[in-house]
């Protein structure tokens, strides 16, 4: 039985996510290591660029615990397939050949064949589809942000994940392998 996720969003709408630990084990551990910490809640999504993606956050949270990164999933597990990212998966963001963030996921909202192999797809939307596209539209101001190249539009009005919680079905979860490195993103806190 598949972990299930649930986003519940500040203005009473949920966002359900059902986990895929044979797709990305370690991604899912970090994510599921995140959530059960209480390190997602009351947080304001960070980063939406509409047509490209919705970006929970880049900030690590803003929690020292969340200031990690781990192995590529597809290097630490050679024998996966990566999953595509196109909208309706969950993925998770990263910085390169540093590793991948720890648990900064975003909602891809086109085909993003870039992202293949690069940024684990660890989830699936089964529920909340239409919240996320709502996201997309919602009014944004750009932010000055300290990696060149990557555009930042966060929302003028907050958009918050008031409470996220998982279902783990009896099972029990490691926390994630991390990646053993002085590196700090520039946009961590």
């Amino acid at each position: 039985m598949h972990p299930i996720a649930t986003l519940d969003m500040a203005n009473g709408k949920k966002i359900v996510l059902k986990l895929l630990p044979e797709a990305a084990p370690n991604t899912v551990n970090s994510f599921i290591y995140a959530a059960l910490g209480g390190y997602m809640d009351g947080h304001a999504i960070e980063r939406i660029v509409p047509g490209n993606w919705v970006d929970i956050s880049y900030t690590a949270f803003g929690k020292k615990e969340c200031q990690y990164l781990i192995p590529n999933e597809f290097t630490l597990h050679p024998e996966l397939t990566p999953l595509p990212s196109r909208p309706g998966m969950v993925a998770m963001g990263g910085y390169g050949e540093e590793g991948i963030a720890s648990c900064e996921f975003f909602f891809p909202l086109r085909e993003c064949p870039e992202h293949f192999g690069v940024y684990p797809v660890f989830a699936e939307v089964i529920e909340g589809m239409e919240e996320i596209r709502r996201l997309e539209q919602v009014e944004t101001v750009p932010v000055d942000f300290p990696i060149e190249g990557v555009e930042v539009n966060r929302p003028v009005t907050p958009q918050l994940i008031e409470h996220v919680r998982v279902e783990l079905h009896g099972y029990e979860y490691q926390e994630p392998v991390r990646v053993q490195t002085d590196y700090k993103p520039p946009c961590w806190p």
